[in-house]
């Protein structure tokens, strides 16, 4: 076990939170931006704060690693990581045994169904005895006043069943897109009286406040559990102030439109293919798109096929087309890279329960945007209203090209007012006022539950 110490040595007594947040910074993961906020809103609302994670060498084999995340972490937030780390993720053949090497579907299965003995999430439940463990640890040598679990792994909540259960420690989950609901489908993830089901309503039961990431999942929870609806809230995701490009009008310079799409290539293959054949055609359609670039930035796809898989031998072949790839990009330089596009390009995978925070920065920008998802979906919810966005195509191609050359038309012809209205039509959803809120609320809740349990005494 690591612990990271904040920049400074605490003062005054503070109460404690106990964050278990698996992908906080250095993770690069989309995931790491809402840790990052909760964890620093807890210490801007007056508490210390203890991170529980896994050791950054574990992200390396994974989504990889940003340490720009890190420098804007609270003092009062301390980092502790654990030795743990996908072993399906190991590139090492020197450390396969046997049956791994001969028999890697096999092994594969096998290593799943050991861990569903511990926990019903089939890669990450043989974390569960580390992950109690170290709960009970940081409990006892600093007492928690209120145990946060941000999901996912969902093997977390076991920590903090174990913490409620051994000391009554008022909690509270994040569920962002939610466990017994299948975001990208829409349909139910799992029964009630399964094992996992059991878990979530066990947990439910006494949590103090269930967080997701949008109305459409908080509707399902609140049919779910009806006797719990008033515990389930809102806490959208919403983008980061330092994300933010100045304010850009179009000038032609005679290098053509760039068009960008930023965030890890993890959606299947056929929509790549499709939003490339898409781009393809609307450069032969649009003269304003002859000479245009599409440039993707993040990580493509994950672990130890990142930058190896079909999806970046799909981008290659579309060099002569003006697509480049220009590899991931540090947080502390997102704002820039927006500055150096003219349009932006969406791409999202699932429909009406499926959100993705990249659409808040998107907002934000105050750029021309082109959906490439699904026509019901929650990011066209958002972006309804936005005067420079080209509106729900769909998945369509011959549409989608359609939408391209609007968009390129867009980028020439907007006017100061159309672009100052698309930046305000984003402006509502800065993470750090979203996450105040929500903080403050559960803060005050918590407090107020531990004061009782503690015979008024207070934290």
């Amino acid at each position: 076990m690591t612990e990271v110490p904040g920049k400074n040595e605490r003062s005054g007594p503070r109460p404690h939170l106990l964050y278990f947040a698996i992908g906080f910074p250095p993770a690069a993961k989309s995931s790491a931006f809402r840790m990052r906020e909760t964890a620093n809103q807890f210490a801007s609302a007056g508490w210390d704060v203890t991170v529980v994670t896994i050791a950054e060498e574990s992200w390396l084999r994974d989504s990889g690693v940003d340490h720009t995340l890190s420098e804007s972490v609270d003092q009062h937030v301390k980092v502790v990581e654990l030795p743990l780390a996908r072993e399906d993720l190991e590139t090492d053949i020197r450390l396969y045994s046997e049956e791994r090497a001969l028999r890697p579907g096999p092994w594969v299965q096998a290593l799943r169904q050991k861990a569903l003995k511990s926990f019903p999430e089939p890669v990450f439940g043989g974390w569960r005895e580390t992950l109690e463990e170290a709960g009970l640890r940081l409990h006892r040598e600093r007492p928690a006043d209120l145990v946060l679990a941000s999901c996912t792994p969902y093997v977390q909540l076991a920590a903090v069943r174990r913490l409620w259960e051994e000391h009554q420690v008022p909690y509270a989950v994040d569920f962002r897109d939610g466990w017994s609901l299948d975001v990208i489908d829409g349909v139910e993830a799992f029964p009630k009286d399964s094992e996992a089901g059991r878990w979530e309503e066990d947990l439910l039961e006494h949590a103090l406040s269930l967080w997701v990431v949008n109305d459409q999942i908080a509707d399902h929870y609140r049919a779910r559990y009806p006797e719990h609806a008033d515990r389930v809230h809102v806490v959208r995701n919403g983008y980061d102030r330092d994300s933010v490009p100045p304010p850009k009008s179009w000038a032609d310079d005679g290098s053509g439109l760039v068009f960008g799409h930023l965030g890890t290539v993890s959606f299947s293959v056929p929509l790549l293919e499709s939003v490339i054949a898409a781009w393809r055609t609307a450069r032969s359609r649009e003269p304003l798109l002859a000479d245009a670039r599409f440039e993707v930035r993040g990580h493509i796809g994950a672990g130890a096929n990142r930058e190896a898989n079909r999806h970046i031998d799909v981008l290659r072949s579309a060099a002569d087309d003006g697509v480049v790839v220009g590899g991931p990009v540090p947080k502390a330089e997102v704002a820039e890279v927006y500055a150096a596009w003219d349009a932006l390009v969406l791409i999202i995978i699932g429909g009406p329960y499926m959100t993705s925070g990249k659409v808040y920065e998107c907002m934000a920008s105050g750029l021309p945007i082109v959906s490439m998802h699904a026509a019901d979906h929650d990011a066209s919810r958002l972006l309804d209203g936005n005067p420079l966005w080209t509106g729900p195509r769909g998945l369509d191609e011959d549409r989608l090209a359609d939408a391209f050359c609007e968009a390129a038309r867009m980028v020439v012809e907007a006017t100061p007012e159309q672009r100052a209205a698309a930046r305000a039509h984003g402006s509502a959803y800065a993470r750090d006022v979203l996450m105040a809120t929500a903080v403050q609320r559960l803060s005050a809740a918590a407090l107020e539950q531990h004061s009782a349990l503690s015979g008024g005494a207070g934290a």
